[in-house]
């Protein structure tokens, strides 16, 4: 964010990527990526914010191991982004910062130790605060899914949970009513989380965890009772790590080595005229252009690769006359390896399908009857409730009629002929 150091640290050998800037070496001074503070505008106005002609960094004053300088650079009064919202929940700010280096606690010569990785160390951060309008654990995982697609669309970042490319830090408590009373449990602030998966239960746990404790000692929420704590999967749990911090501990003030950031609505328009078509956009389209249900667009939606595949795909299938929603279903299901197979061969696979000769429906349903009798054990898996052996059976018609025969159709008769064994 400050330096010329490369941002793809990810899986490089630890202390590789840094520098006199990003390890904080006494005389370093920190310049500005512009193409960071682009990128934070960008998304800025993709969530619908008012964008600052005026800004500034600041010092965020903290001691850790993982900060060299003793401070981060961040922003705090003047952030770039302001006041932005995403389907119903409301986004009070889009900040830039730099990152922090990464602490590994292993054991060397049969100690305990704690190692630091500083390649991360000043990689740009964008931040983006929501205001408390999310009431469920489902909730903040279906907004985490719709922002990384935005930043995705946008070329920001990869967002990728797992690598750390993308982070959640959710803030959590309850309302709870008692006698007539509204009380509210102490702020806890959520880290160590790095799935949608482990926001869920994250949350979740700590939902539970809080009404237990409000239950046993009746603590409510006053100013400076707000804590820290970690997602443990291996204990399923959250675990204290520390008394959260106020802003005046952190006593911000003005970076002194850089200077405030001052933008025109020229740029900011020339910034805006940059954003691509929104995955809002492009679901809607999808469902209009191409007749996707709205779970199928969706699924295709969450990965840029298999969106961009799907439509070059689709143009070349026009003239085929390719049903949109197999090309749509083949991708999905990834019955294809669309890093092997280009468009134009999957549609040269799909058409060799098309005009393959088709099985008559008596001789279909005689090959469905002689499968089930031959499998009685699926027969009662599937009176007992498990839907898999479905998909087994299908399996087993294709291979029996040599792919002559409709998927969907096999489907509709099997659940008939499984419904009335």
């Amino acid at each position: 964010m400050f330096c010329r150091c490369a941002a793809d640290y990810f899986g490089k050998p630890p202390n590789t990527y840094v520098c006199p800037v990003c390890l904080g070496l006494p005389g370093a001074l920190p310049y500005v990526n512009q193409k960071a503070v682009e990128k934070t505008i960008m998304a800025g106005l993709a969530l619908g914010c008012q964008i600052a002609y005026l800004s500034k960094f600041d010092r965020k004053n903290y001691f850790y191991p993982d900060l060299p300088k003793g401070y981060q650079i961040s922003q705090y009064d003047l952030p770039f982004c302001q006041n932005g919202k995403l389907n119903e929940i409301r986004i009070k700010r889009v900040h830039l910062e730099e990152d922090t280096g990464k602490l590994f606690h292993e054991k060397l010569h049969g100690k305990d130790v704690t190692l630091i990785d500083f390649n991360r160390s000043g990689v740009p951060l964008i931040e983006i605060v929501t205001e408390p309008d999310i009431h469920s654990s489902a909730q903040a995982k279906e907004f985490l899914k719709n922002l990384q697609q935005i930043i995705r669309s946008l070329v920001i970042s990869n967002a990728d949970m797992e690598k750390g490319q993308m982070r959640c830090e959710p803030t959590v408590n309850l309302e709870i009513k008692k006698d007539n009373k509204i009380f509210y449990t102490p702020l806890v602030e959520l880290k160590n989380i790095n799935s949608f998966r482990f926001v869920e239960k994250a949350i979740n746990y700590e939902i539970k965890r809080q009404a237990e404790e409000f239950n046993k000692t009746g603590v409510i929420k006053k100013s400076g009772n707000k804590t820290t704590r970690g997602w443990d999967e291996k204990k399923q749990a959250t675990v204290l790590q520390r008394e959260k911090e106020e802003a005046a501990d952190y006593r911000y003030f003005p970076e002194p080595d850089l200077p405030p950031i001052r933008l025109t609505q020229e740029q900011i328009d020339k910034i805006k005229n940059q954003i691509p078509e929104l995955p809002e956009q492009k679901l809607l389209r999808l469902m209009k252009n191409y007749h996707l249900p709205e779970h199928q667009a969706k699924i295709l939606l969450e990965s840029k690769e298999n969106t961009d595949y799907f439509e070059k795909t689709i143009k070349l299938a026009l003239k085929d006359k390719i049903d949109f929603k197999e090309v749509a279903n083949i991708i999905i299901n990834k019955k294809v390896d669309i890093e092997k197979t280009n468009p134009e061969q999957l549609v040269k696979i799909l058409a060799g399908k098309k005009s393959a000769p088709k099985i008559s429906q008596e001789d279909l349903i005689k090959k469905i009857t002689e499968i089930i009798k031959s499998n009685p054990q699926a027969v009662e898996q599937f009176k007992k409730g498990k839907e898999t052996v479905v998909e087994f059976l299908i399996g087993q018609v294709m291979t029996q009629t040599k792919g002559q025969a409709d998927p969907n159709q096999i489907r509709e008769i099997l659940r008939e002929k499984l419904k009335a064994a």
